[in-house]
């Protein structure tokens, strides 16, 4: 699909990813736990999703939820996980991590960078960019990583609400980074975000609710912690790619 802004599709399972190629997507974010805002796929997860796959797969490198300052030890796993990645054929990795006074860890971002690059694995900074303390010295900072996008919702809960400082952040980048605008986009706004912001590049994760199959149900034990519904789950609907695409290009 030759589209002037191009959708790139959260997926939360190998289901998903498919969905967003058949819907006209042009990468996905491989990603688990969306509840927790996205941690790090299992290796099975990675592996399918290449073989299956024809457009980019990006990796979250995220080993948990919660904030973005890592111990050492965790960043130990994030570097095994890009390593893993590099080696399992991915395009690209997704990361993000903070200092404690919320400013970009350039050093730490730059390692992982420089593991990508040399293997031709792109690199996108996640919405750890949105908790920062400074947006526009965050964005100089990221540039300076060697980092080819900023996942973005304008330091706010939802692109939307966050499309003002997002149009600034363009303008700012002024092409020397990619700003792409996530979180919250549908169907319902995601004309209106382009037109106000100018992107190129949108992210969301069009998700629709799957019932389970499961003939018989025990009503009466919740497995989830936080959710109770165990018999549901959340998927990208192939439909709402294409919708979403469609009404970004209007």
């Amino acid at each position: 699909m030759n589209s002037l802004v191009s959708l790139e599709v959260c997926a939360n399972s190998v289901t998903s990813a498919l969905a967003a190629q058949d819907g006209g997507a042009v990468r996905v974010e491989l990603c688990e736990n969306l509840y927790e805002g996205g941690t790090t796929p299992s290796y099975g997860e990675i592996l399918v999703a290449r073989k299956l796959l024809h457009i980019n797969l990006y990796v979250l490198i995220r080993p948990r939820g919660g904030d973005f300052l890592y111990s050492d030890v965790e960043f130990e796993i994030m570097i095994e996980d890009v390593r893993y990645c590099i080696e399992s054929g991915c395009d690209g990795i997704v990361i993000g991590i903070l200092h404690p006074d919320g400013t970009i860890d350039k050093d730490r971002c730059k390692k992982l960078v420089e593991l990508a690059k040399p293997h031709g694995v792109g690199v996108t900074f996640h919405r750890a960019f949105d908790m920062s303390a400074d947006l526009f010295q965050s964005l100089e900072d990221i540039i300076e990583t060697g980092c080819d996008r900023i996942l973005t919702s304008g330091g706010r809960t939802s692109a939307m609400e966050g499309s003002g400082i997002i149009s600034r952040l363009i303008k700012k980048a002024a092409g020397r980074i990619i700003i792409m605008p996530g979180c919250g986009i549908s169907e319902t706004n995601v004309a209106d975000l382009v037109h106000y912001t100018g992107a190129k590049e949108i992210h969301a994760s069009a998700r629709a609710r799957s019932q389970s199959q499961m003939l018989f149900k025990n009503e009466h034990i919740v497995m989830g912690e936080n959710y109770g519904d165990e018999f549901s789950v959340d998927i990208t609907d192939t439909e709402r790619v294409v919708r979403i695409i469609k009404l970004a290009n209007t």
